[in-house]
C-alpha cells in the first residue's frame, strides 16, 4: 500500500512516520512518498523517516521527491499538510491583527482568513493533480485552516475528509483522567473545526462528564486556557481555541506581551531539523511533542485504515454537514463524529444544540462561505465581507484596516492582490 504526504518536509512528518511504525497492524504501508518543494528540509526528514522505520523493523519504503505527480502516483491515500508561506507568513498572521486589537491566530480570525486565501488555491491546484495521478485516492487534510480547505476540496469533487488532533486529543486526556483505556471513551464532539464543544464524555457508553467536571474542573480548564467556573456553568468542555472567543480581551493582552507562537515554533524547527539531519538520531526527538499536534499520527492512520479497510467505526472528522445540524447550509462542512468506511464519513445524528453554541457555530459557519468565496474569487471587497462577518473582527472600521494590512502582507501569495 503506497501513501503520499504533501509537505512531506514539515517537522511534524516523524510523528506520522512514528504512528504508521506503532500502528502497522492497523496500516500495513509499504511505501510513503514524502513530497516537499524544500530540499534541504525534505532531505532531512526523509532521513530521519528511513532510519525511525529501520529502527523499528518496518519494512515501508520513503520516496523523497519535489513532483506532486512522481509522489501521489499510485496512492491510495494523500495526506494534505502544507504551509503557504512557511513560519514567516504564520508570523504575520498573528501579529498583524493585534495591530487592531484583534486575537493574532493562524486559524481563526482575520490570521486565520489569510492563511485560507494563501492556501485554498495551492491545496486545490495539488487535488487536481492526485485526481489525475492516484484516482480513487481518498485525500485526509490535515492543513489549516481544515474547515475551509476541506469544503474547498468538497465543493471541487474531491474525495476528501477533514482531520483535527482537537477531538483526539481531549479523549486521551479524559481517558487518561478516567484511568481507562482510550478505546472505552468517546465524544459528544459538535461545532466547527476550531470551534467546538464536548456536550458528553461516555465512558463504555455512558456519560460521565458531569463526574469529570465535578471532580476535576479546574484542571481541564486549565488545558483549554479557560475559567473552571465557566465549564461548571456550560456543563460542557470548550475546545482550547474557544479561548480566542471567550476571552478575547485577555489573549490580546498576553499576545501583545510575548513572542509570537510561530517565532517559537520556528526556533523549536530550526532545533528539529537539526536533529533529524544527524544519522544518530532513530527515534523522534522529545522536542517534537513541544511541536504541537498530539496523536495525529494516531488519528491519521485510523482515519485511513478505516477509510481503505472499510471498518465502519465512528471518528470525529470534518464532513458535509447535509442535515446533521439544521440550523446550517447543507453544504457546510462540520466537526461531529461520524461512521467511516469504504464509502467516506457518514455523520452521526447530533442532540438538537443549544442557542449558546448554535448561534456562534452559525455565525463563524456564515464567515467560512465568504472566506472561501474570497479565496476561491479574489478581491479586497470580498476579503472585507469575510472580515465584517467574523465574531473577532466584526466592526466596519477594523475590517477596512485589516483588508489593506491583509492584501499588502500577503501579496507575495496573492496574484489579484498586486497593483
Amino acid at each position: 500500500m503506497r501513501l503520499a504526504v504533501v509537505g512531506g518536509g514539515s517537522t511534524y512528518t516523524p510523528e506520522l512516520i512514528d504512528g504508521f511504525a506503532r500502528l502497522s497492524d492497523e496500516l500495513p504501508v509499504t511505501e510513503i512518498a514524502l513530497i516537499d518543494p524544500d530540499k534541504s528540509r525534505l532531505d532531512a526528514v526523509a532521513g530521519m523517516a528511513r532510519r525511525m522505520l529501520a529502527h523499528a523493523g518496518h519494512p515501508a519504503r520513503i520516496v523523497a521527491t519535489s513532483s506532486v505527480e512522481e509522489g501521489v502516483a499510485g496512492a491510495r491515500a494523500v495526506l494534505f499538510q502544507l504551509r503557504v508561506g512557511g513560519q514567516a507568513a504564520r508570523d504575520v498572521d498573528e501579529t498583524l491583527p493585534l495591530r487592531c486589537g484583534c486575537v493574532g491566530q493562524e486559524t481563526t480570525g482575520a490570521g486565520g482568513l489569510a492563511k485560507a486565501l494563501r492556501t485554498v488555491p495551492v491545496v486545490l491546484e495539488i487535488a487536481d493533480v492526485v485526481r489525475r495521478e492516484a484516482p480513487g485516492a481518498w485525500i485526509v487534510d490535515f492543513t489549516n485552516p481544515v474547515g475551509i480547505v476541506t469544503r474547498a476540496l468538497l465543493d471541487a469533487g474531491h474525495r476528501a475528509i477533514g482531520l483535527c488532533n482537537v477531538a483526539i486529543g481531549l479523549q486521551r486526556r479524559f481517558a487518561a483522567t478516567l484511568g481507562v483505556e482510550p478505546a472505552r471513551v468517546s465524544l459528544g464532539h459538535v461545532g466547527l473545526n476550531h470551534l467546538s464543544w464536548e456536550r458528553a464524555v461516555f465512558l463504555d457508553g455512558r456519560d460521565v462528564l458531569p463526574s469529570l467536571l465535578a471532580g476535576h474542573a479546574e484542571e481541564i480548564a486549565a488545558d483549554v486556557g479557560l475559567r473552571a467556573g465557566l465549564l461548571r456553568r456550560l456543563g460542557s468542555v470548550p475546545s482550547y481555541y474557544l479561548r480566542y472567543f471567550y476571552a478575547h480581551d485577555e489573549v490580546v493582552a498576553e499576545q501583545r506581551a510575548k513572542p509570537s507562537r510561530a517565532a517559537e515554533v520556528a526556533a523549536m524547527e530550526r532545533r528539529l531539523l537539526a536533529m533529524y539531519a544527524d544519522p544518530a538520531v532513530v527515534t523522534k526527538p522529545e522536542l517534537l511533542s513541544e511541536r504541537g499536534g498530539a496523536f495525529y499520527s494516531e488519528a491519521a492512520v485510523a482515519l485511513i485504515a478505516s477509510l481503505l479497510g472499510d471498518r465502519g467505526d465512528t471518528q470525529v472528522v470534518n464532513v458535509r454537514n447535509g442535515g446533521t445540524l439544521p440550523f446550517l447550509d447543507p453544504e457546510a462542512v462540520i466537526e461531529v463524529p461520524a461512521t467511516v468506511s469504504a464509502s467516506g464519513a457518514a455523520p452521526l445524528p447530533v442532540t438538537p444544540v443549544e442557542p449558546l453554541y448554535a448561534g456562534l457555530i452559525a455565525h463563524v459557519s456564515a464567515y467560512e462561505t465568504l472566506a472561501l468565496r474570497a479565496a476561491l474569487h479574489g478581491g479586497a471587497d470580498r476579503v472585507r465581507d469575510a472580515l465584517l462577518a467574523h465574531p473577532l473582527v466584526g466592526q466596519d472600521a477594523v475590517a477596512q484596516e485589516l483588508t489593506g494590512l491583509l492584501l499588502e502582507a500577503n501579496r507575495g501569495h496573492l496574484p489579484w492582490a498586486v497593483g
